[in-house]
């Protein structure tokens, strides 16, 4: 007669392919790849921002984007390259995340992670349909909106979760909670001075720079 005990092991559910490859990788070696992945991002982003778009007009004029993006199309295509790897990097940012926080709670770790893939894949199927036509730079600017909204909800979280962790200074949670409402801006006109818009764009870039360099410099000590 067949056990109980061996029916039920031969029923167990399976683990998923993702958490089985993420389960390999230790805490230590998933904060340097945050670190690593956050810092390479910043560097592209900005070359991209400051060396690339720089010769297309300020952002918020979509009717005049258009027509930069058909007078520069090699630029254009220089700047999604960037941007896709920036988004690449993003997905690769969640996933660390997740092994980073799982110690502390499996749950808001992959929420955590599940909100940033979100928005990384909003964004890559926004910038795909744009390059191949299938919607305009409206339609693209819509996409990305939406995007942002998974992202602002993906900082919250992760701030709740640093502050939750116990291994993590919760001052850094409370950064990133309060970081995250600054996202505000994009859904609503505030029409706030240049200053003040340039400074809750660092505000937001400095929230994760500061988990990411902490990660790195206490990687050997996560759980």
């Amino acid at each position: 007669m067949i056990s109980i005990c061996a029916i039920a092991q031969n029923h167990q559910p399976k683990a998923i392919p993702i958490k089985n490859f993420l389960s390999k990788i230790s805490s230590g070696k998933a904060a340097l790849i945050v670190g690593l992945s956050f810092i390479t991002s910043v560097f592209i982003v900005t070359l991209v921002d400051d060396f690339l778009l720089a010769n297309f007009v300020v952002p918020g004029d979509t009717e005049a984007l258009a027509r930069d993006i058909a007078a520069n199309k090699r630029l254009f295509g220089y700047a999604v390259i960037g941007y896709l790897l920036v988004l690449v990097l993003d997905a690769i940012i969640g996933l660390a995340l997740y092994v980073v926080l799982k110690p502390a709670n499996e749950n808001l770790a992959s929420v955590t992670g599940a909100l940033r893939l979100l928005y990384a894949c909003s964004l890559l199927i926004g910038i795909f349909a744009l390059v191949f036509q299938i919607i305009d730079v409206y339609g693209y600017a819509s996409i990305k909106l939406f995007g942002y909204i998974f992202f602002a909800l993906h900082i919250f979280v992760l701030g709740y979760s640093v502050f939750k962790s116990g291994y993590i200074p919760k001052s850094l949670g409370i950064f990133l909670m309060f970081a995250s409402l600054t996202y505000i801006v994009f859904f609503v006109d505030l029409n706030l001075p240049g200053v003040l818009m340039a400074s809750i764009m660092v505000l937001m870039a400095l929230a994760e720079l500061l988990l990411s360099i902490w990660l790195v410099l206490k990687r050997k000590k996560l759980p």
